[in-house]
């Protein structure tokens, strides 16, 4: 049992910082993403304020936060992974929606 705790926190922070990764670093892929398929800057800011916001939950004792923080994540993910399928994006483009959507599953599922 011990063992899946250490795994849960790992990925807990791995999924932080590919978040991070992704909305600081490459932003500026992010804005270009988001132009291609049509959706308002304030959209994609608010994606951004979600998904930071959601990754810094995982990390809180409090297992109810830890949920919530999963769900958000996944039901931004499974947006991504809708909208990579709307515009008929290759499954290499969308890979890692699906990847951090199977993610933050695994976290919801051990954490509750």
């Amino acid at each position: 049992m011990l063992e899946i705790q250490y795994m849960v926190e790992s990925v807990k922070i791995i999924a932080t910082v590919a978040i991070f990764f992704i909305w600081f670093i490459r932003y500026d892929n992010i804005k270009k993403e988001f132009f291609e398929y049509g959706y308002p800057t304030w959209f994609r800011d608010l994606v951004g304020i979600l998904k930071i916001s959601f990754s810094i939950m995982l990390h809180s004792s409090l297992d109810n936060v830890v949920a919530i923080g999963s769900i958000g994540i996944a039901t931004l993910m499974s947006g991504a992974v809708l909208t990579h399928i709307k515009v008929k994006s290759n499954f290499r483009k969308y890979i890692a929606s699906v990847a951090m959507l199977s993610v933050s599953a695994f976290i919801l599922f051990n954490s509750i």
